[in-house]
């Protein structure tokens, strides 16, 4: 995942959570919403690493 999709993925899970009232049998959209926010923020989470492991690598 890159960092512009971890972005927006939270933005959109964000939205998920807190701006839409839909109701669906048998989901949660609110649940739904939270646990697509903590996948993007940990996507979000490896793509700064993945980056600045790639700066700190020796170059021989």
């Amino acid at each position: 995942m890159s960092i512009g999709l971890s972005l927006f993925a939270i933005m959109a899970c964000a939205i998920l959570k807190f701006a839409v009232t839909a109701q669906l049998a048998g989901i949660s959209l609110s649940t739904v919403g939270v646990i697509l926010m903590v996948v993007g923020a940990v996507g979000l989470l490896v793509s700064v690493w993945l980056i600045l492991a790639g700066r700190a690598a020796p170059e021989f």
